[in-house]
């Protein structure tokens, strides 16, 4: 039996493998908006597996499967045997035999990998403690959608060294981009747990004013992620000074991006005024995560397709 192709973590994929992502989600997008029928994955059914609670995870993975032409089967580990206390190992057996394809959003990445290791059918990581491929995925195709390439440009993250930041890293070293990171204190960014090959890809500042400075992106997320809501009152007295603002954007680039992964919080990561304004493309990325997604379901399940 021939090992299947994993997306787990950023990193599992090349530059190349990237290259053509971006082409087939452009391609697919561009075709499901002239309302037109492509079903690769005809009779083809991925198993989404959810331990963590999703709105974009869920809808985009089960509308893009559907808009191929497959179907979309959805357990939740409270409703399975997963949380019964099953083996990951064992129902990675029996799941990869009845599917083609298989999302799981989780908390542990070590729960991805074990399932990964024993399943038959390619494993998509939809989301982890550590890693978040697929929102990044989309994030890069926003860019390159709206600005071209991304290699060469400035990244600039706000706020906690969470899965979204980790994952923009090992973007920046597959795509050869620069990520300046500004944290709190204690919220530092720890290379050796992002799976990184060196530091050459970002830079971390003290002062978040610096770290926008003539970036082409500026990014951020919830201060407080899921599984760490106990946090929340010290973390929001912590992140005060890192709210993205209007006067932030003024000194990054004069066309600088804003994104967030969301759901998003007004007036604490992020001002309205930025969310809501003009130079923010977050539906833009959140509609993306349906394309970019369907082109790796595509890609994962087919192998490469030539582009008409």
């Amino acid at each position: 039996m021939t090992t299947p192709k994993h997306f787990l973590q950023f990193n599992d994929f090349t530059r190349d493998e990237f290259a053509y992502l971006f082409e087939r989600t452009r391609w697919i997008k561009d075709k499901y908006k002239r309302y037109e029928t492509y079903h690769p994955l005809f009779d083809r059914t991925l198993v989404m597996i959810f331990e963590k609670a999703s709105t974009r995870t869920r809808l985009s993975f089960e509308g893009g499967m559907f808009q191929l032409g497959g179907s979309a089967i959805y357990l939740n580990t409270r409703d399975s045997q997963l949380g019964r206390g099953e083996p990951v190992e064992d129902a990675a057996q029996v799941i990869s035999r009845m599917s083609d394809i298989v999302m799981i959003r989780t908390f542990d990445q070590e729960v991805v990998e074990r399932f990964a290791a024993c399943s038959r059918v390619p494993v998509i990581n939809g989301l982890t403690n550590e890693y978040h491929p697929c929102q990044i995925l989309a994030d890069i195709f926003t860019f390159i959608e709206q600005r071209g390439s991304i290699q060469g440009k400035t990244v600039a993250w706000i706020g906690d060294s969470n899965n979204v930041c980790n994952t923009w890293l090992q973007a920046a070293e597959v795509l050869d981009f620069k990520v300046n990171i500004s944290t709190p204190p204690g919220y530092e960014v720890e290379p050796e747990r992002v799976n990184l090959h060196g530091t050459a890809h970002f830079e971390q500042f003290a002062d978040p004013m610096a770290a926008a400075a003539g970036a082409d992106i500026i990014t951020t997320d919830v201060w407080t992620s899921m599984g760490f809501e106990a946090e929340n009152e010290e973390r929001l007295r912590a992140f005060a000074d890192w709210q993205v603002d209007f006067e932030m954007l003024r000194v990054a680039k004069p066309d600088v991006l804003f994104m967030h992964c969301l759901p998003a919080h007004r007036g604490e990561e992020v001002s309205a005024e930025v969310i809501d304004g003009p130079n923010s493309v977050v539906w833009d990325e959140a509609e993306n995560r349906l394309h970019a997604q369907k082109a790796l379901l595509e890609y994962l399940v087919c192998g490469r397709v030539k582009t008409e």
